[in-house]
């Protein structure tokens, strides 16, 4: 391999890391808090296709992010207020949403564009371009919100606060401090993130949405969330490590092998989900999750 095919590889491989990197910020940011968000899926898709909807009715590419940021908060504050005020199961409650945004992007998509549920093609100012080093500015913001989690998680009041919530929520509670305000902060910010990853795929990555185009995204995002032991800077590692590997298997398609023939493309597309099965279960060892991740906190009387 020579140095510009690495280049091209490594430049891929950031391309294809940032939707994970940024749903996995979302997910450690809810789970720090306590709430368990197997919805990451259903945000992303949601929020791909508000963004490439309104990108393509209004002619520009940030209102379409603002409203892949709306579609994917509005989601998230679902979740949010099953499992957190209703004291729901949070599993079940983030299945449910990503049924609910893969049955609803299809549906609401097809009534309004009548091509299988996928949006017309976005085109000049309705896309994110190319603005700095090759890269749109959606890859910079989320770059930016490693350093800015890992600062607010580590070392603010407010974040060593949030991560008690996630740990111990009556010992905040007894401080006097709303575990039901600081677990619903910690979803809103999961959503924003969340719509940042879905608008990037469908108005930056791609020119339009398509139906399930995430691919579970969401849930290599939680795998490297747990491969990264919750914790802001080895997610950023852990997401490049992920799309290292799609960026490889992209590379790879139309390989023909001595003795073998061509690989199918079917097999070289399992490879990054593949690899995320014997990532998880033979390299990270154990990995504990917040302690009170996924109990509901009821305040004693």
């Amino acid at each position: 391999m020579d140095v510009t095919s690495f280049i091209t590889i490594l430049d891929s491989a950031l391309r294809l890391s940032i939707p994970l990197l940024a749903a996995c910020l979302a997910g450690l940011w809810s789970e720090r808090a306590g709430v368990v968000d197997i919805g990451l899926e259903g945000k992303m898709l949601v929020a791909a296709f508000a963004a490439a909807a309104a990108a393509h009715a209004f002619d520009s590419a940030w209102i379409g992010l603002f409203a892949g940021l709306g579609a994917s908060v509005a989601f998230a504050l679902v979740h949010g207020f099953a499992s957190i005020s209703q004291r729901g199961n949070q599993i079940v409650s983030g299945v449910a949403i990503n049924m609910l945004a893969a049955g609803l992007t299809a549906i609401v998509g097809n009534a309004w564009y009548g091509q299988g549920g996928r949006t017309p093609p976005l085109e000049g100012e309705q896309r994110f371009g190319d603005a700095i080093l090759g890269h749109s500015a959606l890859v910079f913001f989320a770059l930016l919100a490693v350093p800015l989690t890992a600062f607010v998680l580590g070392r603010t009041r407010s974040g060593l606060r949030l991560r008690a919530v996630g740990e111990n929520p009556a010992a905040v509670d007894t401080a006097g401090i709303s575990v039901t305000g600081l677990r619903y902060a910690a979803v809103i910010i999961g959503g924003v993130l969340c719509g940042l990853a879905g608008t990037y795929l469908s108005v930056a990555q791609s020119a339009g949405f398509l139906p399930n185009m995430t691919a579970g995204k969401g849930f290599i995002a939680l795998a490297a969330l747990i491969f990264a032991k919750w914790r802001a800077w080895p997610a950023l590692g852990a997401c490049f490590l992920f799309g290292l590997l799609d960026a490889i298997s992209i590379r790879l398609q139309g390989i023909v092998l001595p003795g073998i023939g061509e690989v199918p493309v079917q097999a070289i597309q399992a490879l990054p989900y593949l690899m995320t099965v014997i990532l998880l279960a033979g390299v990270i060892g154990r990995a504990t999750p917040p302690r009170a991740s996924g109990i509901p906190y009821v305040k004693e009387r």
